[in-house]
């Protein structure tokens, strides 16, 4: 780490206020295919279980729909052209499943292989390195059907439609990510019921947990057999912290630390199952199909962890809902989940507490001594833009929260975290999931009449911080990120679509 530390009193929109990082450290954007890409029936795209749960009356906002959603399908090379001048070195972008593989059975749909041929190609002319997540949440609607994650056959589709994705992308594609937050995807959709399929479920929701660990490492030997030059997982964990220091509310914490951090982290990285999970969990467990041999799947070691960070949680002991151990939600432990304190909330409701990334890397490093590289995947805030007379959108709440999450980021680097690079999420405005288009993450403004982008304020702000950081990184540096270009310094030309 560079001596040359930030002047962290500096304000946030000057050069002097930004933050340093080792030589090679990489920045870039994210997306997921779902919140923008839109065409939902577009090329024999089949339906997944989020247009399912978006057309189920009540279930988001204002009756909203990825259907649409920021169009870009049709309008990959704007936003490509988007990060190029922003200065990004990678794209963080999902794959689509029931575009490649509509069903979630059956043969590869090459239509839809080849919008992501086309985008990797854009993005390579562009010099930015693309960086694929293999499932952000957008399950075929028929695999939900036979069952969803609740059932060990869904893994199994997923380590079939990996293997059609990587042998068209794999020879331009060096990053892979296995599943995006399946914290999300097994305890928000199958227990909470506020993400898709919206189902309440107890020993179902865990059943779908051990299901996508399951799938991710089915998909991990798929991409390691595939000579993916990079595998990683990209995960939620979260910096938990008890609303007092009594008994109670450290033993609530304990549980929802298994919910929300040991059930994928002890193994991925600690070859076992959560020490205190029947403490959380209770007869939940029996019905859940563990297999002699899934823990060794589970565990292959990874080139690197992604971490998605926005908030901490302040966790209190709380009465169960139901009474009844055995009929439980998967999320009903005991535990209330808030955040204590006068800090600055986004319009998700979040607070900005910018040191607990810090303590959060930190605490997982001591505590996962196999732990591999880190990769932020994921980090941003949802706020209140305001657009001026002059057009120009002035997001200062967010550019304080990156600067203060990047400062943090910077300390963690210092205290020994390998944090080899950092997406900004999210790269658009963009459907918010049960949100619909009432919250925006973007560093550009999506106008969703007009599907007009906008860069912020935050975008520029970025700009600054990622050019400022590859001058200081060097000449090899910008000789190895800078884009192809021909005789008038245009970017090489990609495949039409």
């Amino acid at each position: 780490m560079s001596t040359d530390r930030p002047d962290r009193t500096a304000p946030p929109h000057t050069p002097e206020g930004l933050p340093r990082f080792p030589p090679g450290f990489f920045f870039g954007a994210a997306t997921a295919s779902y919140q923008i890409e839109g065409a939902h029936d577009t090329d024999g795209r089949g339906p997944s279980i989020w247009d399912t749960y978006c057309r189920t009356p009540g279930k988001v906002a204002d009756g909203a729909t990825g259907d649409v959603a920021c169009d870009h399908y049709h309008r990959y090379r704007e936003d490509v052209g988007l990060l190029k001048q922003l200065g990004a070195d990678s794209y963080r972008f999902s794959v689509a499943w029931p575009r490649v593989r509509p069903g979630g059975t059956g043969p590869v749909n090459p239509a839809g292989l080849d919008f992501y041929d086309r985008l990797v190609d854009e993005l390579l002319a562009a010099g930015i390195e693309p960086a694929a997540t293999l499932y952000h949440w957008d399950l075929p609607q028929e695999l939900e059907d036979t069952g969803g994650w609740r059932v060990r056959s869904t893994a199994e589709r997923f380590a079939e439609y990996t293997a059609m994705v990587v042998e068209r992308l794999g020879d331009r594609v060096g990053r892979w990510m296995t599943l995006n937050e399946p914290f999300c995807a097994a305890f928000v959709g199958y227990a909470v019921g506020r993400h898709a399929p919206g189902a309440q479920e107890g020993a179902g929701a865990i059943a779908a947990a051990h299901h996508l660990l399951l799938a991710h490492g089915l998909a991990t030997r798929v991409l390691r057999e595939a000579g993916a030059r990079e595998v990683g997982i990209a995960l939620n964990p979260d910096h938990l912290v008890p609303a007092s220091p009594s008994a109670e509310d450290t033993a609530a914490v304990r549980r929802a630390g298994v919910l929300h951090n040991d059930i994928w982290l002890d193994p991925l990285f600690a070859g076992r199952y959560p020490e205190h999970e029947r403490e959380t969990w209770g007869p939940l467990l029996d019905a859940v199909p563990r297999l002699d041999g899934d823990l060794e799947l589970i565990g292959q070691p990874l080139d690197f962890v992604g971490v998605n960070f926005y908030r901490p949680i302040t966790v209190s002991d709380t009465p169960h809902r139901e009474p009844d151990p055995a009929r439980r939600t998967a999320v009903d432990i005991g535990a209330a989940e808030s955040w204590q304190g006068d800090v600055r909330t986004t319009t998700m409701g979040w607070p900005v507490v910018p040191g607990t990334f810090t303590d959060l890397l930190t605490e997982l490093v001591a505590r996962y001594p196999a732990l591999p590289p880190v990769v932020i995947t994921e980090n941003g805030s949802a706020e209140a833009d305001t657009v001026s007379a002059d057009g120009r959108i002035h997001d200062t709440d967010r550019v304080e929260y990156l600067h203060g999450h990047l400062t943090a980021l910077a300390e963690a680097v210092e205290r020994g975290v390998d944090v080899r690079g950092y997406y900004v999420w999210s790269l658009l405005d963009n459907f918010e999931w049960a949100f619909g288009y009432d919250r925006r993450f973007g560093i550009v403004r999506v106008d969703y009449d007009t599907l007009t982008r906008t860069p912020k304020d935050s975008y520029h702000w970025y700009r600054e911080l990622i050019a400022r950081h590859r001058a200081a990184d060097g000449p090899a540096r910008t000789a190895r990120t800078a884009p192809a270009t021909d005789e008038h310094g245009n970017g090489t030309p990609s495949k039409e679509s």
